[in-house]
C-alpha cells in the first residue's frame, strides 16, 4: 500500500470498536485453570462426601458440613449439553445423595483457592485497583438465588454477590463482576491470595447477617445471606464448566487450552505418579526401609507432601536369587523440595539382610503429591 493511502486511511472510534469486538482479547487472559474441567487426576467420581477435600476435578475443592451426603464427578457431556457447543467436553458434577437442612454451621461450597503472585495484576490496595470478571455455565435442579463469595487472606476481607438459577435442570451462562479491592494489597508470594466460593447450602450462621457488595472485614453471618439449599432432595444435582476469571468487567469468549498445558498447571497443586515401578534402594538393619528419588514433573508451588496410595513388595537380588521384601508398617517420609523429593517407607517390623547394607531393585508402590492452597 502506498505511503499517501496509509495517510489517508480513515480510522474511527467505531472501527477500533468493532475490530476489539471481532478479535478477543488475546494473551492469557483466565487466572482459573482447569475451568474447562479436563483434567480429574485423583479419580473422576467420588461417593459418600460429607467433608471438605479435593476429590475428582483438579484445583475445585468441595468445602462442607452438616450438608447432606455427596458424590463429586468428571462428568462427559454430550452434543445436547449447550456448553458443547462452546468447546466444552467435560464438566464438574455434584449429586445429592442424602438429603439435610444444613445444621447452623452447616455448609456446601466449590471453592477455588489463587495464589498471590498470580494476582499481582489486580494492583490491590491502591487507588489503581481493578475488578475481575467471573464467567460460567451452570446447570442445577433447584432454582432461586445463589451466592457467590470470595475471601482475601490479605486484610481478612469478604464480598458477597448474587445470581439466580432460572430454570430447573437447563444450562445457564452467568457472569459476575467482583469489585476491586482498594484497601488491602496482596502478597506476592506462592501463598493463598484469594478463594472464590460458589455457594450452594448455608445454615443460619452464615445466613443471618449483611451480603457485602463490596470488601468487608470479615464476619460469618455475611457470607450467603439468601441461599437457596441445594442439599434439600435426592433428587438435586449441579453442574458447573467453563469458569473463566479475568481482570475487567466485560466477560470474554473462553480460553481454551490444551489438555497438556492444563495438565502440567495442574501439577503444580497436585500429581499422581503413573507408573507404579521405582528403581530404588534399600537399607537393611534396624530401620529397613526402601527409598526411591522422585522428579516431579513440574515444579510444585511449595514442598509436597507425600502419600503411598499403595504399598507392594521391594524386590532385590541377593546374588543368589531374588527376594521379596515389603515395607509393611512403619513410617512415611518425604525430604525433598518442590522438584525433586525422596521418598521412604520405614518397615521397623522386618528383617531383610545383614545390617547396614544397601541393595538395589525394585519398589512397587503408588504414590501421590499434593501442594494445594
Amino acid at each position: 500500500m502506498a505511503l499517501s493511502k496509509i495517510l489517508n486511511a480513515s480510522v474511527t472510534d467505531s472501527t477500533l470498536t468493532t475490530t476489539k469486538l471481532a478479535t478477543p482479547n488475546l494473551g492469557r487472559r483466565n487466572i482459573i485453570i482447569n475451568g474447562a474441567m479436563q483434567v480429574a487426576q485423583r479419580a473422576t467420581s467420588q461417593a459418600s462426601i460429607s467433608s471438605a477435600g479435593y476429590y475428582t476435578v483438579d484445583r475445585f475443592k468441595i468445602n462442607t458440613n452438616n450438608a447432606g451426603v455427596w458424590t463429586m464427578s468428571q462428568e462427559t457431556l454430550s452434543s445436547s449439553d449447550t456448553p458443547f457447543t462452546e468447546g466444552f467436553t467435560k464438566g464438574l458434577k455434584l449429586d445429592c445423595t442424602t438429603s439435610a437442612t444444613p445444621a447452623s454451621n452447616g455448609t456446601l461450597q466449590v471453592q477455588y483457592a489463587i495464589e498471590g503472585q498470580d494476582l499481582q495484576q489486580l494492583s490491590s490496595g491502591t487507588s489503581s485497583a481493578k475488578t475481575l470478571v467471573l464467567s460460567f455455565w451452570i446447570k442445577a435442579t433447584k432454582t432461586g438465588t445463589n451466592v457467590l463469595g470470595g475471601y482475601q487472606d490479605d486484610g481478612g476481607k469478604q464480598f458477597g454477590l448474587t445470581y439466580t438459577i432460572n430454570s430447573s435442570n437447563t444450562w445457564e451462562y452467568k457472569t459476575i463482576t467482583i469489585p476491586a479491592n482498594t484497601a488491602d494489597a496482596i502478597t506476592n508470594d506462592a501463598t493463598r491470595g484469594r478463594i472464590v466460593t460458589w455457594y450452594f447450602s448455608a445454615g443460619t450462621d452464615r445466613t443471618t447477617g449483611t451480603l457485602r457488595s463490596t470488601w468487608t472485614a470479615y464476619a460469618t453471618a455475611d457470607e450467603a445471606v439468601g441461599q437457596v439449599n441445594h442439599a434439600d432432595s435426592t433428587s438435586n444435582t449441579i453442574h458447573i464448566t467453563g469458569v473463566q476469571l479475568e481482570v475487567g468487567s466485560q466477560a470474554t469468549p473462553f480460553e481454551h487450552r490444551s489438555f497438556g498445558e492444563e495438565l502440567a498447571l495442574c501439577q503444580r497443586y497436585y500429581y499422581k505418579e503413573p507408573d507404579t515401578s521405582f528403581h530404588a534402594s534399600l537399607l537393611d538393619g534396624s530401620g529397613n526401609y526402601p527409598f526411591a528419588f522422585v522428579f516431579h514433573p513440574v515444579e510444585m508451588r511449595a514442598t509436597p507432601t507425600t502419600v503411598f496410595e499403595s504399598l507392594a513388595a521391594f524386590y532385590y537380588n541377593t546374588g543368589s536369587g531374588q527376594t521379596n521384601f515389603t515395607p509393611a508398617g512403619g513410617t512415611t517420609a518425604y525430604n525433598g523440595n518442590t522438584r525433586l523429593g525422596k521418598c521412604t517407607k520405614n518397615a521397623i517390623s522386618n528383617t531383610a539382610g545383614t545390617a547396614h547394607s544397601q541393595k538395589s531393585g525394585q519398589w512397587n508402590v503408588k504414590l501421590s503429591f499434593e501442594a494445594e492452597l
